[in-house]
């Protein structure tokens, strides 16, 4: 199964999300943390983690870029286990079966969207509040286009020796 881990070319998650997703956290889309947003509440970060963010599940941080990774049964599993949990302490589940159960729906989500795409592709997100509600749109850049496969750098010797004077 293909899942998605957080991740951070730069600084600036820090600083436009209410709270920053930690480097290689699991991620899920996140939607379900705007359910009940009003939309004069879309302001400020909230609106940045709104807009743009995918959701870290060990910290509930957000994260403008994730990537695509494969995941054992048993980090499926450990994940499951880590949402249900979040979804009862942070968000009020009834219970831990409830829990579980929407916490599966949201993984099985996540792995269908990642398993249109290899490892390493880079995905993002763009929510927007309508009429008709919410509505999320990604973008994904495959391994060989993303930023780390980029050559930025090129070495030139030069035509003449160091000043050996």
């Amino acid at each position: 199964m293909r899942l998605a881990r957080t991740i951070r070319f730069d600084p600036s998650d820090l600083n436009v999300f209410p709270a920053a997703a930690e480097e290689g956290e699991w991620a899920l889309v996140g939607t379900f943390c705007f359910a009940d947003i009003a939309p004069d509440a879309l302001t400020g970060k909230v609106k940045q983690a709104f807009s743009n963010g995918f959701l870290g599940t060990g910290s509930f941080g957000f994260s403008t870029l994730v990537s695509i990774v494969n995941a054992s049964a048993d980090d499926v599993a450990r994940l499951t286990d880590e949402v249900a949990t979040a979804f009862v302490e942070r968000l009020g589940a009834p219970d831990l079966e409830v829990a579980r159960a929407a916490a599966a729906e949201e993984i099985a989500f996540m792995a269908e969207l990642c398993a249109q795409h290899k490892t390493g592709t880079l995905l993002t997100i763009q929510r927007q509040l309508g009429d008709d509600g919410i509505t999320e749109s990604f973008r994904s850049l495959s391994k060989a286009d993303s930023c780390a496969e980029q050559k930025i750098w090129t070495v030139v010797e030069d035509d003449e020796p160091a000043n050996a004077g």
